[in-house]
């Protein structure tokens, strides 16, 4: 692909690789108009008998298989189902490229690039700060590298969008050889707030310049402070661990918590890695699930009810963080899987937040919003429900590298 022109029909592969599951989407590229969907998917139980699924815009399920008991599928062997399932559904139109959910960026990385081998010889010295993760980022793009060698691939990064924030927010107070060592907060989930930037002028004028909190609220989740779009502050720093409690990790921990169960429970560095990020947050303070629903309706159990209250009330505690930073508040919106389909959670952590002046109806929150406060929006701080979409981020990003690199050539 030599030139922008090329970028006129075809389409796009994202993926999003994660250490047992690979998220697929492929979109339909045409000249002057945004990407468009077409197929969804994910190939999950990676390293077990694994499960492929595919289905179409509208839903409809159009491709399935499973993998046969006793089989240990890796990621390579994943993408070569996904490659012969969507073959024949290319109809002569060119594979453009394929863009890659890349966790860690670190201090270069601050926007979308090509990979070439520098590129990912980088990002592969970053996997110690995010070793559950940036290892299964990459995993997918050197399996491409080795059979569509010539296939362009795109790395976008979900610390970039919080990497102008200020040094006084960055900075851990820790010497400044540790601190220079790479040890500082970079934030997370930033395809998805960077999503919700580009939708906040559509939902109010007062959003797009104003101070704005975003709650990402799936299995993992977090917070940013927004102001004017643009990341102030988010509860994630150094690793994905840090902040809010989530489906099995445990958000912010007393660092001596983790010296205590090295000396005193005497887990391996291991052991203790396993338990915060995979044995902890809402299935571990539950004993139940991390699943917010099977919670919700077990929600009369004491310790459920405990997870669920302690949960959300690190959520409100943290918006209040959050408005700290920014200095007030005039919006709060919520995403993810939790934050868009959760109404018992909205409610609580509304109710919670009533001294920052939300006056939350329950009726348009029952209904998912897309606004769930009441009074005028422009006047009083307002709550809303906005779908995320990091797929569509991520082909947004890639064509924009493609069309440069045609520019360029």
């Amino acid at each position: 692909m030599s030139s922008a022109a090329s970028l006129q029909k075809g389409l796009l592969l994202v993926l999003n690789a994660g250490s047992s599951s690979i998220k697929f989407s492929v979109f339909n590229v045409q000249a002057g108009k945004p990407p468009a969907e077409c197929f969804h998917g994910k190939i999950e139980g990676l390293g077990g008998a694994a499960y492929f699924i595919a289905k179409a815009a509208d839903g409809a399920v159009v491709g399935e298989h499973r993998w046969a008991e006793g089989n240990s599928v890796d990621h390579q062997q994943a993408l070569v189902q996904l490659s012969e399932w969507l073959s024949p559904r290319l109809e002569g139109r060119p594979l453009l490229a394929c863009g890659h959910r890349v966790v860690h960026g670190g201090r270069d990385y601050a926007a979308p690039v090509l990979i070439d081998d520098k590129v990912l010889a980088d990002l592969e010295a970053l996997c110690p700060l995010a070793p559950l993760h940036q290892p299964h980022n990459l995993s997918p793009i050197r399996a491409i590298r080795e059979h569509l060698p010539d296939l362009p691939q795109v790395a976008c990064f979900d610390t970039a969008f919080h990497h102008d924030q200020a040094e006084v927010v960055a900075q851990f107070a820790l010497p400044q050889s540790v601190t220079q060592a790479g040890v500082r907060r970079y934030g997370f989930h930033g395809l998805s707030y960077e999503y919700i930037a580009s939708v906040l002028p559509r939902l109010h004028p007062r959003l797009a310049t104003g101070r704005v909190v975003v709650a990402h609220l799936g299995n993992g989740a977090s917070l940013c402070a927004m102001q004017g779009g643009r990341s102030v502050a988010s509860t994630m720093g150094f690793s994905a661990l840090d902040g809010l409690a989530m489906g099995t990790r445990c958000g912010t921990l007393d660092a001596g918590v983790v010296f205590h169960l090295l000396r005193e429970l005497k887990l391996t560095p291991e052991q203790a890695e396993h338990m915060l990020y995979h044995d902890s947050g809402l299935l571990g303070m539950s004993g139940v699930s991390n699943d917010m629903r099977a919670l919700r309706a077990r929600a009369d159990e004491p310790q459920v009810r405990l997870a669920l209250d302690i949960y959300v009330h690190r959520i409100v505690r943290e918006i209040g963080s959050m408005a700290a930073a920014l200095g007030g508040l005039d919006a709060l919106v919520f995403t993810a899987g939790i934050g868009e389909n959760g109404a018992a959670t909205r409610a609580e952590v509304l109710e919670g937040c009533r001294w920052l002046g939300f006056k939350p109806d329950a009726a348009r929150n029952a209904q998912n919003g897309p606004c769930i406060t009441e009074g005028d929006p422009a006047l009083v701080p307002s709550a809303w429900v906005v779908p995320t979409d990091e797929e569509g981020m991520l082909a947004r990003h890639v064509l924009e590298v493609l069309a440069a690199r045609g520019a360029s050539n």
